[in-house]
């Protein structure tokens, strides 16, 4: 199965060399996302803000690949300090549906952002 590059403007372009998300028949593997818009200003507000805006970027590149969060089954959270665990966790429960998908939240140095989160998908929906 050929590997598919996904790209939208509807999310922060890649800063390196990788694309916001590979897909691979049913399964969509999606790049890091941290805490900036679009256009790549980096969210500097309130702790909570930066995880909404985390969460609507890989919204949107799953969106782009014809996923949504539903079909998350693996989501890595790297947060700068686990003081941020409870917000981030909070959030995590409104944004992510049910049934929640496998999770695994580390402390790391994330360049100063606060956080940054990956995810696996998989769908039988898609074509």
């Amino acid at each position: 199965m050929p590997k598919q590059p996904i790209l939208t403007k509807n999310a922060p372009a890649p800063t390196g060399g990788y694309n916001q998300a590979i897909r691979a028949g049913q399964f969509l593997y999606l790049s890091g996302q941290g805490p900036s818009t679009p256009d790549g200003i980096l969210v500097d507000s309130d702790f909570e803000m930066k995880v909404r805006q985390v969460f609507e970027n890989l919204s949107q590149v799953a969106t782009a690949a014809g996923f949504s969060l539903i079909d998350a089954i693996k989501i890595n959270v790297y947060l700068e300090s686990m003081d941020d665990f409870d917000t981030m966790d909070r959030i995590y429960r409104e944004v992510v549906p049910t049934p929640y998908p496998t999770r695994t939240t580390i402390a790391c140095d994330v360049g100063g952002i606060g956080i940054e989160v990956d995810a696996v998908l998989w769908s039988d929906d898609v074509k």
